[in-house]
């Protein structure tokens, strides 16, 4: 008996509803409609005589044997993809690592000469967008993504995000004088309500609507220029605390609602991206046994 297996297609656009939760998100990465991603899965579910997705009115969810199968065929494409890479003469592909701007010019790339000098066999290239992840139309290895809520089924959430207010240290001194009165608050576009928030939680109403950058990177610069004080996470100023360029000037450190999120595509991955996901865990501990937290 000739043995036949359902079309690639249906299958390829299982995995990536699977992989975002969302027909409208398979979709899109295919170029195709929504409609034409859910007549694939519905006849690749007639074909296996199984139930792959159980559909609400606002919501749509894996069935168990839809999530097991998932798994085990994005296990397959990646052995696909590794077969690939593997071939005689194929260049090595770097790894590519999606992040926001401000964490990656204050957080990743200082620390990634540490990477490097674990594996310095392994080429990395740092992309940043606040797009939506993509790894399909991207190529990206890796994501890591802020949000209040996991945005992908199998994000894995790394740290919360804190926030805390520094100066310039010739502003410092004004601040244990009179407060925040007269000082400008810098605050970003990306996180708008987190001086409002800090205000709130030491019990205090907000002194005076913040200028707001386009990213909290250009609003730590303009603290740094002495334009103002700065919300931000400590761990994205630890340096230029160390090296007085900003000063603390209070106590009182908040948690927002948001975490820092490590998003990886279904399946296995590749093992520069299981290696840097390692390396990436050691470094948010070390960050933690030190009492420092990331933004």
């Amino acid at each position: 008996m000739a043995e036949t297996l359902p079309s690639f297609a249906s299958l390829y656009a299982f995995v990536l509803v699977a992989e975002t939760g969302s027909m409208t998100a398979a979709a899109e990465r295919l170029n195709i409609t929504q409609p034409a991603i859910s007549k694939r899965i519905r006849a690749l579910e007639a074909e296996l005589g199984v139930a792959l997705l159980r559909r609400g009115a606002n919501a749509m969810q894996l069935t168990e044997a839809g999530r097991q199968f998932a798994l085990s065929l994005a296990a397959g494409f990646s052995a696909i993809k590794q077969a690939t890479d593997s071939l005689p003469n194929m260049p090595r592909r770097p790894l590519k690592i999606r992040t926001h701007n401000t964490w990656a010019v204050r957080w990743l790339i200082p620390r990634l000469g540490r990477f490097r000098a674990r594996h310095p066999d392994y080429e990395v290239a740092v992309t940043t967008s606040l797009n939506p992840v993509d790894f399909a139309r991207d190529g990206i290895d890796l994501a890591i993504i802020s949000a209040d809520r996991r945005p992908a089924p199998n994000a894995e959430r790394l740290q919360p995000i804190y926030i805390a207010p520094y100066v310039a240290p010739s502003l410092a001194s004004r601040v244990g004088q009179f407060g925040f009165d007269g000082l400008t608050l810098l605050g970003s576009h990306a996180r708008p309500h987190d001086w409002a928030l800090w205000f709130q939680k030491r019990g205090l109403s907000i002194s005076a609507a913040p200028v707001l950058f386009e990213s909290t990177m250009l609003a730590v610069q303009a603290a740094l220029e002495g334009l103002g004080v700065v919300i931000v996470s400590p761990n994205l100023v630890r340096d230029d605390v160390q090296q007085r360029r900003l000063s603390s000037i209070a106590p009182t450190i908040v948690k927002t609602s948001s975490y820092f999120w490590l998003l990886l595509p279904l399946g296995t991955p590749r093992r520069e991206a299981a290696d840097f996901r390692i390396w990436l865990l050691e470094e948010i501990a070390n960050d933690e046994q030190f009492g420092v937290n990331s933004d």
